[in-house]
């Protein structure tokens, strides 16, 4: 459910934002109150993970078919949109609309036209580096010390390429997450619930002191204190999650079907937005600073995006739901004894 919340979140965020409304007082307070939910799927990964081990090469060739793979092919459905426009704004306002620079090659791991896709490439990498920390002993200890990295890097300006310099925190919330599964399995739901609503009432408090928080996507501190920052975002994640699979709480139908197939929206948002967006202007009509666009943009996203769920599920491409080689032999069985 929180996953699907995540979704909601992140899709509504880009609307607004393209919308020209990113900046609305209300709206700002929402996402202060949310920032971390970025963070919340590496985390995630972490919690349900049953492990990072195992040899390297199927490891890394797995890795590759459900997170790389359909990062660059939605990535170039993306490009598809936005450069597919490109030559009728340019005639039209004799310059692209947003600059296009080579740099973008090598500095970002997000595509024109599908930014959002940055996060399938440090989720990549992020596991890439959990393998490899598994594979010697005692060496993911080190972990602990890959916030402090990742604050370095925010103060050196974040030099590394492909938008890498988050992979640190996001290695260090994956660890958290497995922490966090191991507490909840072996110390009492009770203790654990009453530990994570302290935990939230913690956050509530930071937050309304501090008022910073960490993004995720740019691995960029707002408070003149990181490590605070850190500290409410650690706080939000662990009391969140603690305290709703305490209380199992019951499914919401919209919220957990966005959160299981979270891919699909994930994924597809963004090139709908510019597809409208470039549509609009191609006419020399723009949809920034207008509530009408926001108004019609959430109901048809969304829509949209579940209207093709099944469709986009069944190409592995794009989804990277590729069938198990236990369960393609168990197909084949079936099907010999069925023929």
């Amino acid at each position: 459910m929180l996953c699907g919340v995540c979704i909601v979140r992140m899709v509504t965020l880009h609307i607004m934002t393209m919308c020209g409304k990113g900046d609305v007082d209300w709206w700002r307070e929402v996402m202060q109150w949310s920032y971390f939910f970025m963070s919340f799927f590496f985390f995630k990964a972490g919690y349900f993970n049953k492990g990072v081990t195992g040899r390297t090469l199927p490891y890394l060739r797995d890795r590759v078919k459900r997170l790389l793979i359909p990062w660059a092919t939605c990535g170039l459905l993306g490009n598809a949109v936005y450069f597919a426009f490109l030559p009728k704004l340019v005639e039209r306002y004799h310059k692209p609309i947003e600059p296009l620079e080579w740099e973008h090659i090598w500095e970002t791991s997000s595509h024109y036209g599908n930014s959002p896709t940055w996060f399938l490439f440090s989720f990549f990498v992020a596991y890439v580096v959990a393998h490899f920390l598994e594979k010697v002993p005692r060496l993911h200890w080190v972990v602990l010390l890959f916030p402090l990295v990742s604050i370095a890097l925010w103060q050196a300006g974040n030099p590394l390429w492909l938008s890498l310099n988050n992979v640190f925190m996001g290695v260090s919330f994956f660890y958290l997450g497995r922490i966090w599964s191991w507490l909840m399995q072996n110390v009492g739901s009770r203790r654990m619930l009453w530990m994570s609503v302290a935990l939230v009432a913690g956050f509530v408090a930071v937050n309304f002191v501090w008022r910073g928080y960490y993004t995720m996507s740019s691995n960029t501190f707002n408070h003149e204190n990181p490590a605070e920052s850190l500290a409410a975002t650690v706080l939000a994640l662990t009391g969140i999650a603690g305290v709703l699979l305490c209380l199992r709480v019951p499914r919401v139908p919209v919220f957990n079907f966005i959160g299981e197939h979270s891919m699909v929206y994930f994924t597809l948002h963004y090139p709908m937005l510019y597809f409208y967006k470039f549509t609009h202007l191609s006419f020399g009509r723009s949809i920034y600073g207008r509530w009408d666009d926001v108004v019609i943009l959430v109901p048809v996203v969304f829509g949209l995006c579940t209207w093709l769920v099944p469709y986009f599920e069944l190409c592995p491409w794009l989804s990277g739901r590729w069938r198990q080689e236990s369960e393609s032999r168990n197909s084949s069985a079936h099907q010999s004894c069925h023929f």
